[in-house]
């Protein structure tokens, strides 16, 4: 094998992985790992801040189902990406942090970027974190992590590489591994789930972010079935909006739990049901649940008479959709459609009077957008409506910091995004004051020519938390911060901007935004509404 240093060498690998784009920033620490990028094809996307890199990978990853890849110096390089690692631990998405790290912290002190222990630093926030101490051991670590993101939970991985073994000679790695299975739920426990299901007579479906692989058979399945279904945020798309038994992504309204109160069995298929998902501690049934997960760590939450599957959702989904014709024709509806349709109108009129005026600008916005754009959202007041009331054509198609529920997350999400994505339309939509913790990788954007509509919902104020201190009785304090001009700040970075006064020209704008060759700043107040 041709002999390089192993940061070269280490790029040669990720390529023949099927890497074909890294984002990081070089440093002095690093400077190794950037050796063999080119020679090895691989495109490098340099972010403006280690945390938009880190995000960039995130979005990435979401985009495309391969994982994302960043490369980040000693010390602050790998703290500043630690915030996106979390997200991506939260979100179960693929994302491999490789950075460079003392040679020896032991005995020398006041070294240029030292941690007391970086290596557990980045764990609190990877599924694993390890130093790499020769080149066999960053061979088998990036194999290790490309075959757990293949066939487990999709969660990041840390490997760091130090200083002077990155610039030592070394061959290159073996050739990839076979790809990996993900487990499979028994012949046995899939007859008895389909028995559970046809006893039933009012189930009800519940679809996490990990069963949009298995989208394709669901409508069938659910027809099929006679079932009703929910989606979490994360697996909006999954079932066809016009289903007539589908309740939509509106599991955290309260009274959603008299539904599942209702039923006789509630079958769940890859979510965590987590606090993000319900706000409230449970989901309100009194009856057995079917259970089906690749983290065995959910399926410990079970109850004695739950049937707990730990196996992959797509290959489920696909045996049940095989087995159930089988055994029965189509059932009737085991739900009233009308109840069904009336629970929903009832909570998007609770969300538009939580969050008055966002409803419409939503709507308006759906409406201009193509029906396949990838939609990356930041924690701000818009997305929390869009998520209840946006029905989505397909999954995997808007992506938002669910869990960790970082700040800053749409705008170098979606470059990310828009770079694995090529022409496929991509927008983000931030709030005013969490744009501006990521603002700088518009430059990024701009460099790299990005049609990438950017709308930015600006209320003035953390609208959120100011709301939440006026239910807990505590005066507004420390809610409202001076803004920049925005459209200034884009076109003082080589975008363009617009100002939408009324949702016709919001519509326009979009439409314009998606067709120009670079991003397109779109400022919404709450005052669109009276144009």
């Amino acid at each position: 094998m041709t002999q390089r240093p192993l940061g070269a060498q280490i790029s040669h690998m990720l390529k023949a992985r099927g890497v074909d784009t890294i984002f990081g920033i070089p440093g002095v620490h690093n400077v190794e790992m950037y050796r063999g990028i080119e020679e090895a094809g691989i495109t490098h996307v340099l972010a403006r801040h280690e945390q938009g890199a880190g995000f960039m990978a995130d979005g990435y990853a979401r985009a495309t189902g391969k994982p994302g890849v960043a490369y980040v110096i000693t010390g602050p390089g790998l703290c500043n990406t630690m915030t996106p690692l979390g997200q991506a631990y939260s979100d179960s998405v693929p994302v491999l942090a490789i950075s460079s790290c003392l040679d020896e912290t032991s005995a020398k002190r006041g070294q240029l970027h030292q941690m007391l222990d970086q290596e557990a630093a980045a764990a609190t926030v990877c599924e694993w974190s390890y130093e790499a101490r020769s080149a066999s051991a960053a061979y088998q670590l990036i194999d290790r992590a490309f075959t757990e993101f293949a066939s487990a939970r999709p969660r990041p991985k840390h490997i760091q590489v130090p200083i002077a073994l990155a610039g030592e000679m070394a061959k290159g790695a073996a050739a990839a591994l076979p790809k990996s299975a993900k487990p499979q739920v028994s012949q046995a426990l899939l007859y008895e789930a389909v028995a559970m299901i046809l006893r039933a007579e009012k189930p009800i479906f519940v679809f996490g972010g990990g069963a949009v692989a298995g989208a394709d058979v669901v409508g069938d399945l659910l027809r099929m079935t006679g079932a009703a279904s929910f989606t979490t945020y994360a697996g909006r798309g999954i079932v066809p909006s016009e289903a007539p038994l589908h309740f939509g992504s509106t599991l955290a309204r309260a009274d959603t739990a008299d539904v599942f109160a209702q039923s006789d069995l509630v079958v769940v298929v890859a979510s965590e049901l987590s606090e993000v998902d319900l706000w409230r501690d449970d989901l309100g049934h009194d009856c057995p649940m079917i259970r089906v997960d690749l983290d065995a760590s959910i399926l410990a939450q079970g109850r004695a008479d739950d049937l707990l599957l730990l196996g992959d959702a797509e290959s489920f989904l696909r045996a049940m959709a095989i087995a159930i014709p089988a055994r029965v024709d189509d059932r009737d509806p085991c739900w009233d459609a009308g109840y069904v349709t009336q629970c929903k109108v009832r909570w998007r009129a609770e969300t538009d009077a939580e969050r008055p005026g966002i409803v419409p600008i939503c709507d308006a916005l759906r409406a201009a957008l193509p029906s396949d754009a990838l939609i990356y959202s930041d924690m701000t007041q818009f997305a929390y409506v869009a998520k209840e009331i946006w029905d989505m054509d397909a999954p995997s198609l808007w992506h938002h910091p669910y869990g960790f529920g970082t700040l800053g997350y749409a705008l170098p999400a979606a470059i990310g995004g828009k770079i694995g994505a090529g022409d496929k339309p991509v927008v983000a939509i931030a709030g005013d004051y969490g744009f501006q913790y990521t603002l700088q990788e518009l430059g990024v954007a701009v460099e790299l020519e990005l049609s990438l509509p950017i709308i930015l919902w600006d209320n003035g104020k953390l609208k959120e938390i100011e709301d939440s201190m006026v239910r807990s009785q505590i005066a507004p304090n420390a809610v409202v911060a001076r803004n920049p001009d925005f459209c200034k700040l884009a076109e003082a970075y080589g975008g363009v901007s617009a100002r939408p006064q009324s949702l016709e020209a919001l519509a326009l704008d979009v439409k314009k935004a998606l067709a120009h060759r670079g991003p397109t700043l779109i400022h919404l107040t709450p005052d669109i509404l009276a144009g």
